[in-house]
């Protein structure tokens, strides 16, 4: 008996509707008047034209009552009762008890289904598990399909009783004959001779078997010793080539040391390769601008001094003045145009060769000589320059001069 079942009793019965308070008290002590009651009014709320006798007062009457109950619980709801429990009327009837309260408990919750007008508290309250109930499914869709299946064979095996049956009085009715008998029990004790022989060769040829594998696994054990000992043997042998080898990988990581410096030199190199072309190219840019300009100012000077050749006859004695001065400014600005010219093709032309191998050192001075020859001629350029950019624009040659008017006095 626990506290548990004695609780979920008693809520049961004031669920079910049981007329009396029933309290946790009460199955404290044996209680066998109020035992029968609750069994009568149960079997009454599961049958109720059922004819129990409810007389208790002797002993035989109780077993009685007991007995007829239990039978009835059997029979009509497949519950099976211990009857000695339920004749102690303490705790224990409880537990006995508690098997017809759960079924008509769980009777009471079921059946609000089939009815279609309850109120929506009692469609909350109502709760059906069917996930719970797939197990049980599947288990009596089983059943059904083994039972189909056994009655099929037994219904073949009933349809061949007639022809059976006559076999097997034939059989009964045949006198049993010894000789035959004790020659059937030959056979089979030959055949079970047989099979024990071959069982004990068996065994036989497991203890060989075993043996063998034995022999083996000592054999690969020997070659597994042997294996190690002469890996430890090449182990500490030395070849005879490693020195060979750490020389030849020392010169190797040397090589590589050296190639790695080339490699950085030859890197640099062309860097610096690119930015002289690129400031060449900007020298060469700048100097042809220059150019440019001097040729436009000269056009401009040129035309300027053709509009000046339509003056007055005044204004020609004082060209013929100025003629020698204009001549020398004219090979000036050509002796300055051919210069630029010069410097910048030979500006174009300038390329820079050299090796990653350092030379000897007569090869050193005349390099030294050669860069000093380069930074004189950088000089002269920047000198020519800067005599390009003084000199102020002077008219062409090809300006027209006027002609000396020899007879003007005669006018007069």
């Amino acid at each position: 008996m626990s506290f548990r079942d004695l609780r979920n009793f008693t809520e049961m019965m004031r669920a079910l509707g049981y007329p009396r308070l029933i309290s946790m008290e009460n199955f404290h002590t044996p209680n066998f008047m109020l035992v029968s009651e609750v069994l009568l009014w149960l079997v009454k709320r599961y049958e109720p034209h059922t004819d129990i006798p409810a007389d208790v007062e002797t002993e035989q009457d109780r077993v009685f009552f007991i007995k007829a109950v239990a039978q009835f619980m059997a029979t009509k709801a497949h519950i099976k009762l211990n009857t000695k429990k339920l004749y102690q009327a303490d705790g224990y009837a409880v537990k006995e008890l508690l098997k017809v309260t759960s079924v008509l408990y769980g009777a009471m919750n079921t059946k609000g289904v089939e009815h279609t007008d309850l109120s929506e508290e009692d469609s909350s309250k109502f709760k059906f598990d069917l996930g719970s109930k797939i197990a049980d499914l599947k288990a009596a869709r089983q059943l059904a399909s083994e039972i189909t299946s056994k009655g099929a064979s037994l219904y073949d095996l009933l349809g061949k009783e007639v022809e059976l049956r006559e076999a097997r009085t034939e059989s009964i009715a045949r006198p049993l004959e010894i000789n035959e008998a004790e020659k059937t029990l030959k056979i089979a004790i030959d055949c079970v001779l047989e099979q024990v022989q071959k069982t004990k060769d068996m065994l036989n040829n497991v203890a060989l078997d075993e043996a063998n594998l034995e022999a083996k696994i000592e054999k690969r054990k020997l070659e597994l010793e042997r294996s190690q000992k002469r890996l430890q043997t090449l182990q500490s042998v030395r070849p005879a080539f490693m020195d060979e080898y750490e020389k030849i990988e020392e010169q190797l990581q040397k090589q590589y040391s050296s190639y790695l410096e080339k490699f950085h030199n030859l890197t640099y190199m062309e860097q610096l390769l690119e930015d002289h072309q690129r400031a060449e190219q900007e020298m060469f840019e700048e100097a042809a601008n220059m150019l440019r300009l001097m040729q436009n100012r000269l056009k401009e000077e040129e035309q300027r001094l053709l509009k000046s050749g339509n003056h007055d006859d005044s204004d020609i004695e004082i060209q013929e003045d100025e003629g020698s001065e204009s001549d020398v400014d004219d090979g000036r600005l050509m002796k300055q145009r051919a210069t630029a010219e010069a410097l910048l093709q030979g500006r174009a032309g300038v390329r820079i060769v050299g090796t990653m191998h350092g030379g000897d050192l007569e090869e050193d001075e005349d390099s030294g000589d050669s860069e000093i020859d380069l930074d004189e001629d950088e000089d002269e350029d920047d000198m020519d320059d800067d005599s390009m950019e003084i000199s102020p624009g002077k008219p062409s040659h090809r300006a027209r001069k006027p002609e000396p008017l020899e007879e003007s006095d005669n006018d007069f």
